[in-house]
């Protein structure tokens, strides 16, 4: 349950409100709010004269959910606005991981060069195997900050988990929480205490429900900047990587209030059919697009198969407008 007190109620008031019924509390604007669990199916007599209204929820889904906020929410990355009523789909890109200051440099000036806002970058690597290449951490961080002051480009960087959470919040403009991450409560629960974007990706078996709780723990703490990344997921099939799961988009659109993000790159996992999932996810009305490019992917140091060169990806933006044009968006 959702309530929304009164303005004549006190903020000391509001806490110990807040403590009796043993609910998240924040202020969304002058407004105090307050968040119990899903069990709580009225509102107790004892806070009856202090409460404005309330939403009653069948789960865990509250402050995502439609039908406590109808309109879909902005989310400012710089100075861009995805969401909203923007229409427009942001084109994200660049390599899987920071291997060098000059293939950093030279996805900067890509993105820059095609009018694009945002550049991402691995530097925490949450790799599957031990002897893979884990990413330059700090270092890396570092490098994609340069980028950022030399290039005028946002930066969107992912945590590994919770022992270098504070050094990714510092350093980028967007905080990525990856698949293999997204349960990590300390890095949600550090993510709430900022008021900088999160993007949260879709584990690779987890329920709808399940990913968007995850967003829950981040907008509970007052952290209302939450964008939610279709990654693909784990089924029978061996031929690609995961199975793009636009079917869960779909039910995303219709029930949540987040911006939502799609990463074909990974659940492909190779460059062939990254346009052709694209150009699918573009066409539903997304609000970005997660796309891979390297400098010279075949001695990319993580996920070489997936990743476009620059040539196919200035040839992606290209073929996507027209796409974005005829949902009524435009690509950004």
């Amino acid at each position: 349950m959702i309530l929304h007190l009164k303005e004549t109620t006190t903020d000391q008031r509001a806490v110990g409100i807040a403590d009796s019924l043993n609910a998240f509390h924040f202020k969304r604007n002058a407004t105090n709010v307050l968040i119990t669990g899903s069990g709580m199916k009225e509102v107790p007599d004892s806070v009856q004269g202090d409460v404005e209204d309330s939403w009653i929820f069948e789960n865990d889904i509250q402050l995502a959910s439609k039908k406590y906020q109808k309109e879909k929410r902005e989310v400012k990355i710089g100075n861009t606005i995805i969401g909203g009523t923007t229409n427009s789909t942001m084109l994200i890109g660049g390599p899987c991981s920071v291997e060098s200051e000059e293939q950093i440099r030279e996805s900067a000036e890509l993105i820059k060069g095609m009018g694009l806002t945002t550049l991402r970058g691995g530097c925490y690597k949450p790799r599957t195997s031990p002897y893979s290449f884990q990413g330059l951490g700090l270092e890396g961080l570092q490098l994609l900050a340069k980028m950022r002051e030399e290039y005028g480009v946002n930066i969107i960087t992912e945590a590994r988990d919770a022992t270098h959470i504070q050094e990714v919040i510092e350093y980028s403009d967007v905080i990525q929480v990856g698949a293999k991450a997204m349960y990590d409560q300390g890095i949600l629960r550090a993510c709430a205490k900022t008021h900088k974007p999160v993007l949260i990706k879709r584990g690779f078996g987890t329920t709808l429900k399940e990913f968007v709780q995850a967003a829950e723990f981040v907008l509970s703490g007052g952290n209302e900047n939450v964008i939610l990344c279709e990654r693909g997921l784990r089924t029978f099939e061996t031929n690609t990587r995961f199975t793009l799961d636009l079917c869960g988009v779909a039910w995303l659109q219709e029930h949540t209030n987040l911006p939502i993000v799609l990463d074909p790159s990974h659940a492909m996992g190779y460059a062939y059919g990254v346009p052709g999932l694209s150009k699918a996810c573009v066409a539903m009305g997304i609000d970005g697009l997660i796309v891979e490019a390297h400098p010279n992917p075949k001695v990319a140091k993580s996920d070489a198969s997936q990743q476009l060169d620059f040539n196919e990806f200035k040839n992606l933006l290209s073929v996507l407008e027209p796409v974005a044009n005829a949902v009524g968006y435009k690509m950004i």
